[in-house]
């Protein structure tokens, strides 16, 4: 009887262990299955998103086009190109709340854009390609980035759009140290808008073209390099504007608040009517408008743009030409906004113009032992005051700063 029973167990176990590796093979399908069908369901809403990204941008925002001109249409960018710098004149997309989602990533995929008649710029008119005798792929260079005007990660939460941003439609020369600095902190900037307002935005992006600019010498369609690189941004829901102009060459050395201008000036500079498709009252004051803090991180809306060059008179300078005297042994007068102070516990002040901490570019310190020289609080006196200050500028980990041991080093700006 022991026998019979070990053997029934025996099989009763087979059983349900055949049984448990069946259930498991049908949950396994069943899993495939639903996974298929919210992968389908995903590419048919993306091509809803799509379209109606494409619709709503055809309808109320193309800027205004010249006969002449040719309107290029994508999934999820519109431009118009220039064949006679071989670049686009304007790009326009839109940045989708969908980002904050997106996980798709860079497809490095740059193409020529067949929808251009007359042929794109390509893959030659950046650098040559050769492979050699290892089979391996050299690289000659002529000095410029493949520049993205609408750049591929506002483009996250879309396969198809992002692969898109690749076509050389959408590239401009751009020197590396800009491409990769100052430019990629501009898009950042105008992405981290997105991510912290929860509110999409309206992207206007191009080269600011004219007859005088150079051609890159070994290009085989002779590409113009541009000067100059615009942005103009829209947040339609809040009928806000802001745009940004900012030169190849030195830009590097300013924060990006000291290119910000506003919509108008890009229009004079480029001839280009961006809002022409909303009514008059909306676009005009969307286009006059330059409200610097309304785009800034909250943790940087304190921050102003140094005072321009040349705008301050003789002997002046703003915060950023301060890097130019660190430790020359000169006195110079450096002009800026006090944006914030700092009274320590040891009976320290310390000062930062233009920019807070932990982004400042230019500081005053007025160490314990020269308070009694002042006849008012520093901390207190010249917080969001307009001041120049007067001194010998020193490098304290990497930030020009000065040291005051009187009221007489500081003047007010009215």
């Amino acid at each position: 009887m022991k026998d019979l029973l070990l053997i029934i167990l025996c099989f009763s176990s087979q059983y349900i262990f055949s049984q448990q590796i069946k259930d498991t093979e049908k949950i396994k399908t069943e899993i495939i299955e639903h996974q298929n069908q919210i992968d389908s369901l995903k590419f048919i809403l993306e091509d809803l998103e799509l379209a109606l990204i494409h619709e709503e941008l055809s309808t109320h925002f193309l800027p205004e086009i010249d006969p002449k001109e040719e309107l290029i249409s994508h999934s999820a960018l519109f431009l118009v190109y220039d064949e006679k710098h071989e670049q686009a004149k304007w790009v326009l997309h839109k940045i989708s709340t969908d980002i904050l989602e997106g996980k798709v990533s860079r497809t490095n995929d740059f193409r020529i854009d067949t929808l251009i008649k007359s042929g794109s710029a390509e893959e030659k008119d950046y650098f040559l390609k050769t492979k050699n005798e290892l089979g391996k792929y050299e690289y000659d260079g002529y000095g410029y980035d493949r520049g993205h005007l609408a750049p591929s990660a506002d483009f996250r939460w879309s396969q198809r759009a992002l692969s898109e941003s690749y076509f050389y439609s959408n590239m401009s020369p751009q020197l590396p140290t800009f491409n990769r600095e100052i430019w990629a902190d501009l898009e950042g900037l105008v992405r981290s808008y997105v991510y912290e307002n929860k509110r999409p935005l309206i992207v206007y992006t191009g080269p600011v073209l004219n007859d005088n600019l150079k051609k890159q010498e070994r290009s085989i369609n002779g590409v113009s390099i541009p000067e100059e690189f615009y942005k103009v941004v829209v947040d339609f829901e809040a009928r806000k504007g802001i745009a940004y102009i900012l030169p190849q060459e030195g830009s590097n050395n300013y924060p990006i608040e000291y290119f910000a201008t506003t919509i108008d000036e890009v229009e004079s500079v480029t001839g280009i009517d961006f809002l022409h498709q909303i009514d008059d009252e909306t676009e005009e004051s969307i286009e006059r408008q330059k409200e610097i803090n309304d785009w800034l991180p909250e943790n940087q809306k304190r921050d102003v743009p140094p005072i321009k060059v040349g705008s301050l008179g003789k002997a002046k300078f703003n915060t950023v030409q301060a890097n130019l005297f660190v430790d020359s042994g000169q006195k110079k007068e450096i002009c800026g906004s006090v944006v914030s102070t700092h009274y320590s516990k040891n009976k320290h002040t310390f000062i930062n113009l233009d920019k807070a901490f932990p982004n400042q570019i230019f500081s005053v310190t007025i160490w314990n032992s020269n308070h009694h020289n002042f006849s008012y609080e520093p901390h207190i006196e010249l917080l969001n005051k307009k001041v120049c200050v007067k001194g010998k500028i020193t490098d304290n980990k990497g930030t020009p700063t000065m040291n005051l041991e009187n009221e007489r080093a500081i003047t007010f700006i009215d």
